[in-house]
C-alpha cells in the first residue's frame, strides 16, 4: 500500500494546508485531526491526488491513513485507505464535518461509521461501501 495516500509528505502538505485553531468556538482541521487521533484514526481530507489515486468521483470524505491498534476504530473494524462518508448518519464531505460529527459521536457508547474502502486482495468486486458500529470504549 504505497502511493499519495500513505506517504510521509502528503500527510504533511494535507495537515499543514488549513490547521489552524479558531478563537471563535469553529471546528478547525487541527482539532478534527486531533478527534481523529482520540477515536483511534489518523486522518486527513480527500484532495485531488488522493481522489485520483483511489479512482473516486469526486474529491469529498475523509481519507484514513493509519488506525490506532486497540482502539474503538480498530474494534470497529476501520481500515486504512478508507474514505469515512457519514459518522451516525451526518454525512462528511470535509474535515471540518468529520470533525463535527466525531465529536458529538465520540461521547456516546454506539454509533456508526459508513466508509468507502478498498476489498480485500482477490476480491474482483472492488470498492465497496461499509458501516462500522462503534461500541462502547474498552478498559
Amino acid at each position: 500500500m504505497c502511493g499519495a495516500l500513505l506517504t510521509a509528505a502528503g500527510w504533511s502538505s494535507l495537515v499543514g494546508a488549513d490547521a489552524g485553531t479558531s478563537t471563535n468556538g469553529e471546528m478547525t482541521a487541527e482539532e478534527a485531526i486531533q478527534l481523529g487521533e482520540e477515536f483511534g484514526i489518523a486522518v486527513g481530507e480527500v484532495d485531488e491526488e488522493i481522489r485520483k489515486e483511489l479512482k473516486l468521483q469526486r474529491a469529498e470524505g475523509v481519507a484514513v491513513f493509519e488506525v490506532i491498534g486497540n482502539s474503538r476504530a480498530d474494534y470497529a473494524g476501520i481500515k486504512v485507505r478508507s474514505i469515512i462518508k457519514e459518522i451516525d448518519k451526518k454525512e462528511v464531505r470535509t474535515l471540518i464535518d468529520f470533525g463535527k460529527a466525531v465529536k458529538a459521536s465520540i461521547k456516546e457508547c454506539n454509533f456508526t461509521v459508513g466508509t468507502y474502502e478498498p476489498a480485500d486482495p482477490g476480491d474482483p468486486v472492488g470498492w465497496g461501501v461499509n458501516f462500522h458500529f462503534v461500541g462502547c470504549k474498552r478498559d
